[in-house]
């Protein structure tokens, strides 16, 4: 039963059928829209696919999903025109989290931040961040996530591998 559930989940999810290609855009996506990773990763870690490909695709999905961020945040007609304009309340719970400890520290940890995280990277666009910060933050912290979510990935797929087994 659990067997054809997990089955059913691995192979009939959007990204997941797509392989490295649908890590990428989930990658991407994920950094602006909060679309969890992990179960893409846990089904193409399943499935086979070197565990050093998969943590490839996935940080150069999430850096570049992460200017993609900036750039909506930076450019306020285009983040109106898509009606993705953060809640206000969101927002200024960020401004506020950032100005407490630093915008370099929240963007280095905003990929672990459910929700506030993905509005973190827009409204540092909308407040003009320096961009080399930014770029230096946000790829150090995708990168470091990035690391943790395929090494947890590969020993939760053990882990499960030996329980169905």
């Amino acid at each position: 039963m659990l067997g054809d559930i997990l089955n059913a989940v691995l192979h009939d999810t959007l990204f997941i059928k797509y392989g490295l290609l649908g890590l990428f855009f989930n990658g991407m996506f994920s950094s602006f829209i909060p679309i969890p990773t992990e179960l893409t990763i846990s089904a193409l870690l399943i499935g086979g696919i070197n565990p050093l490909d998969v943590f490839l695709v996935l940080t150069v999905g999430s850096i570049v999903g992460g200017y993609i961020a900036y750039y909506l945040g930076y450019n306020g007609r285009l983040l109106k025109r898509i009606r993705k304009i953060p809640d206000k309340k969101h927002e200024q719970k960020s401004i506020n989290i950032m100005t407490r400890y630093g915008w370099f520290t929240i963007i280095f940890f905003s990929p672990w931040l459910p929700i506030l995280g993905d509005v973190i990277s827009i409204i540092a666009g909308t407040k003009r961040y320096n961009i080399v910060k930014y770029s230096i933050a946000m790829t150090a912290g995708k990168t470091v996530k990035a690391v943790a979510i395929v090494f947890f990935g590969i020993h939760f797929v053990h882990w499960l591998v030996y329980i169905l087994h």
